[in-house]
C-alpha cells in the first residue's frame, strides 16, 4: 500500500507554524506605523480617535504573541529538564554496574589475585584522588613501579591528589647468595657480582623514571607525588604491595630460573664466575598474591594491619641506595 501523506489539518497546521511568526512580524509593523502616521497626520489620528476596540485587539494580538513564546520557553526548558533527569538516572545505573563489576572481579579477603589485578586497583585509588599511599616490597620493582609510572601518567587532572610512593628493595651493593650462583663443582651457592650490579642499575632506573613523574604531574594538574626508595640486605623472597591504610596484598617469589651467567663480564676478571656456574634467579611474573581488605572482617583487618606495619618497620631501618657503580668499578 502506497503510503499516506499528512493530512490536511497537519498541513495546514505546519504551514500556519512557518507562516505564523512573519504574519505577527506585520501585524506589529502595521501598528507601529499606524500609531506613527496617527501622530503626526491629523485626519488619521482624528480617524482613529476613540476607536478603543481596535487598541484592545491589537493589545490582544501583543498579549497573544507574548504567551505563545513564553510557553514555547517553559516547553523547552521542561524538555531539557526531563532530558537532564533521563542522563544523570542513565549515569548512575551506569556507576552502580560498574561498582557491581568491579566488585565481582576483585578478589575476596584471603583470595588469590595476580599484579594485574594488583595494578587495577591501585589505579582506581588514584583516580578517586585525596591522599594515597602506594607502598611496594620488591624485588626490582619491575612489576609494581613500572606499572604504576604508566597509571600515573594517565590519571585525570586533579590539582588536590597527594601520591606517596614507597619502595623497598633488597641491597644488591652486598653479597649474597640468593639470587647468585650455583657452583659446578660443589652445587653450592656463592655470590654474582656481575648480576648483582646489572640489578642496581635496574632499580636506579625505576626510580629515576618514577622521580621524573613528579614534574610531569604538577605541570599536567594531576596532583605531587614524593617517591622514596630504600634498600634493606634480604633476599626477595616475599612480595608485599599496601594500598593506604586499607588494602595489602602480598605473595612469594615461587619459582627458580637456573640458566649461564651472562652478567660476568659486568665485573672485573677476577670478580667473574666460572663458565660452568648456574646463575640462580628468582622470579615474580606470574607469581599468585593474596588479598586483604579491611572491609573483608576481623581477621583481614588484622593482617593488614599487622602487614602495614611490618612494612613500616623496614622502611625506618632501611637505608636511601647507593648510585648505580660505574661501568669497570670493584662492585
Amino acid at each position: 500500500m502506497p503510503e499516506r501523506g499528512p493530512s490536511l489539518g497537519g498541513r495546514m497546521a505546519a504551514r500556519w507554524s512557518r507562516a505564523e511568526p512573519a504574519v505577527t512580524r506585520v501585524l506589529l509593523l502595521a501598528v507601529f506605523c499606524v500609531g506613527l502616521v496617527a501622530q503626526f497626520v491629523k485626519p488619521v489620528g482624528d480617524a482613529l480617535q476613540g476607536k478603543t476596540y481596535i487598541g484592545g485587539a491589537l493589545l490582544s494580538i501583543v498579549g497573544y504573541v507574548l504567551y505563545a513564546e513564553v510557553l514555547r520557553l517553559n516547553t523547552a526548558h521542561d524538555a531539557q529538564r526531563e532530558q537532564t533527569r533521563h542522563l544523570d538516572e542513565a549515569v548512575r545505573r551506569l556507576g552502580e554496574e560498574v561498582r557491581d563489576l568491579t566488585a565481582r572481579l576483585r578478589p575476596q579477603a584471603g583470595e588469590h589475585a595476580t599484579t594485574d589485578q594488583l595494578v587495577r586497583e591501585c589505579a582506581e585509588v588514584l583516580r578517586r584522588g585525596g591522599d594515597v599511599e602506594l607502598w611496594g616490597m620488591c624485588f626490582t620493582g619491575e612489576t609494581f613501579a613500572d606499572p604504576l609510572r604508566r597509571v600515573l601518567e594517565e590519571l585525570p587532572a586533579d590539582p588536590s591528589r597527594s601520591v606517596d610512593v614507597r619502595i623497598l628493595v633488597p641491597d644488591f651493593t652486598r653479597p649474597m647468595e640468593v639470587p647468585g650462583l650455583v657452583r659446578d663443582e660443589d652445587g653450592k651457592l656463592a655470590d654474582a657480582p656481575g648480576f648483582r650490579r646489572y640489578l642496581v642499575g635496574k632499580i636506579a632506573g625505576y626510580e629515576r623514571d618514577l622521580q621524573a613523574m613528579r614534574g610531569r604531574m604538577l605541570r599536567r594538574g594531576q596532583g605531587t607525588l614524593t617517591v622514596g626508595f630504600r634498600v634493606v640486605h634480604m633476599s626477595p623472597f616475599l612480595k608485599l604491595y599496601v594500598i593506604g591504610g586499607d588494602v595489602v596484598f602480598e605473595g612469594i617469589y615461587d619459582k627458580i630460573d637456573l640458566r649461564p651467567d651472562e652478567y660476568r663480564s659486568l665485573v672485573p676478571a677476577p670478580l667473574r664466575s666460572r663458565d660452568d656456574d648456574q646463575l640462580l634467579d628468582l622470579i615474580g611474573h606470574g607469581s599468585l598474591l593474596t588479598r586483604w581488605s579491611r572491609d573483608d572482617g576481623e581477621r583481614a583487618r588484622e593482617v593488614v594491619a599487622r602487614r602495614r606495619a611490618f612494612f613500616r618497620v623496614l622502611w625506618e631501618a632501611a637505608s636511601p641506595p647507593e648510585p648505580p657503580p660505574a661501568p669497570g668499578g670493584g662492585r
